[in-house]
């Protein structure tokens, strides 16, 4: 296929220039991947799980509540069961609610009392270093698999993560399930199993990398790549039920599919109570009839979760000054579900477009409470809140989003302290609070077709740090708008280019945004992605609009 020059040009933009690199982001077949015994203690780690097999230890695998946690937990326990009895491996997954992320002291006296004799973490336990400490005083055996930011005092035991301070490893943006992968790579090479065990496990782990937002180039380009292969087959069965219950057609499953639907609906297990169902789904050991009932109570607790982030919203919204928002969002809600209140915030991030924090009150008679924070670009929410560590119990995260517990008396302090540093922040960078569309590429619409569109799908899997190409139409004329949707918060229209050619556009839940009477006098600027659709067996374009722009101002 001869590519065409937009597609060069977009490449190159993203750094990829050399005709080795450029054949490799393309091929459909990628080969980069590294050697597993790069990561740091990887021998020591494999050689310790080989060896606790052979004493017949009984292993527990400790995973996480999101996405990440339950597909690393469901990787590691298929590759194991390879090597031992099913009767000789369990996993444990914390609750949200009444534990918390990570490893905790009660966990690890309630897995020794179940007679565990090893424990193998997935997602999680690097700066767990007081209950690893446990662990040992209590006799067991424990490694840590993981991905996060080591930022503490690190775990004294065997740690794979590609980020521990004397790591070699070439990549370091693994997930939690990508590092489970490596160790699945590193088991097979030293038992000498069958490649197939790792083929089997790629689905698990593409989910993984794009349900942690991890950057989808390098090695996780690969990863997910034959990860996305393996879902389309449908050879998971519980995973090939909950596509269907969740109307995905299998063979057409996308990145974007498993950002949207797939890990929203695993991650709704543990956002409304308990993600240990979700493990057992994906692992398969029970009846088809056990899978169903899984698949059905999923669907369910998705529903229930988007309603109570629907109402969590509105009540939300009503407590902030829409023309004025504070610069920093911060809102107590007593009656939030704690296992929606980061989506929300991600939410009230988007709409308001200022860092945005919920706190939930937790605790005996809630005299402490949990927040959970999103934060746009430019605003570093881990620093922020790294600045106020003192006022907390418990804190960590990234740039883009943190989590903390803190006494309740201490929230006011916060807010005032918060609000303080945003207008420093806001001093030094006016526009801050002006959206920013990175855009790749300017286009006139006589440019979007069909070619181009399929040329486009040679760059999937499209996600974190390579998005969907987004495009600038400058200099249009828009026209024939039909409103939809029940409160016709969606709008399609037409956009032409002086010099000929057009493209149907359509914008999702902002028609009221816009006036298009207006616009319609006037040379308008869209920005957005192009989209093929297949319809009644034809294919056709569509321009997925994220902003309208005229008179070089946003109109809104």
């Amino acid at each position: 296929m001869e590519i065409n020059p937009i597609i060069t040009e977009l490449l190159k933009q993203r750094g990829i220039t050399s005709q080795e690199d450029v054949a490799e982001f393309l091929s459909d077949k990628p080969q980069r991947t590294y050697d597993p015994f790069l990561l740091h203690d990887m021998e020591a780690g494999v050689d310790l799980i080989l060896s606790e097999i052979k004493n017949k230890s009984r292993i527990c695998v400790y995973g996480d509540y999101d996405a990440d946690g339950i597909t690393s937990t469901a990787l590691m326990l298929g590759v194991l069961s390879h090597l031992t009895d099913k009767e000789n491996l369990e996993f444990y997954i914390p609750s949200r609610f009444e534990e918390g992320y990570g490893l905790n002291k009660e966990a690890i006296e309630h897995i020794a009392a179940r007679g565990c004799d090893f424990i193998i973490t997935v997602d999680c336990g690097s700066v767990s270093y007081e209950e690893v400490e446990y662990a040992k005083e209590l006799g067991m055996k424990i490694m840590v698999t993981d991905h996060h930011n080591i930022t503490d005092v690190m775990a004294d035991c065997i740690l794979i993560n590609p980020k521990h301070p004397e790591s070699q490893y070439p990549f370091k943006e693994l997930s939690g399930c990508g590092v489970a992968f490596k160790v699945a790579q590193g088991i097979q090479q030293k038992t000498g199993l069958p490649k197939n065990i790792l083929t089997e496990v790629l689905d698990l782990a593409a989910i993984g990398t794009v349900g942690d937002i991890m950057p989808l180039v390098d090695e996780n380009r690969t990863i997910t790549k034959y990860g996305i292969k393996l879902i389309n087959l449908g050879m998971r069965p519980g995973l090939r039920m909950l596509m269907e219950g969740a109307s995905l057609k299998r063979g057409l499953i996308t990145s974007e599919n498993i950002s949207f639907v797939i890990v929203p609906h695993l991650n709704a297990s543990g956002r409304i109570e308990d993600a240990s169902q979700a493990v057992e789904l994906l692992v398969g050991n029970c009846s088809e009839r056990r899978m169903s009932e899984i698949v059905e109570d999923i669907l369910q607790k998705n529903i229930i979760r988007k309603k109570m982030q629907s109402e969590l919203f509105e009540v939300c919204a009503s407590e902030i000054k829409k023309d004025s928002p504070d610069d920093f969002i911060l809102l107590k809600s007593d009656g939030a579900h704690e296992g929606i209140a980061g989506i929300v915030a991600g939410k009230i991030k988007e709409t308001y477009y200022r860092p945005a924090v919920i706190v939930t009150p937790t605790g005996d008679e809630g005299s402490e409470l949990k927040g959970t924070g999103r934060s746009i670009e430019g605003v570093n929410l881990y620093e922020l809140l790294k600045s106020n560590e003192h006022l907390f119990e418990k804190f960590g995260g990234h740039a883009g989003a943190c989590g903390f517990s803190m006494k309740k008396e201490n929230l006011p302090q916060l807010r005032e302290n918060l609000l303080a540093q945003m207008k420093e922040i806001r001093k030094k960078n006016p526009d801050i609070f002006k959206k920013k569309h990175l855009v790749d590429l300017n286009l006139k619409t006589s440019d979007l077709t069909i070619d181009l569109a399929e040329q486009f799908e040679l760059l999937a899997p499209f996600g974190n740090r390579n998005q969907r190409p987004l495009i600038l139409c400058s200099d249009v004329k828009i026209s024939d708008e039909r409103y939809m949707g029940n409160m016709l918060q969606h709008v399609r229209f037409n956009a032409a280019s002086a010099t000929g050619g057009r493209i149907q556009c359509v914008l999702f839940g902002r028609a009221g945004d816009y006036d298009f009477d207006e616009m319609r006098s006037k040379k308008t600027d869209i920005i957005g992605r192009l989209e093929r659709q297949y319809w009644q067996g034809n294919k056709r374009l569509q321009f997925i609009t994220d902003e309208i722009q005229f008179d070089g101002e946003e109109s809104q």
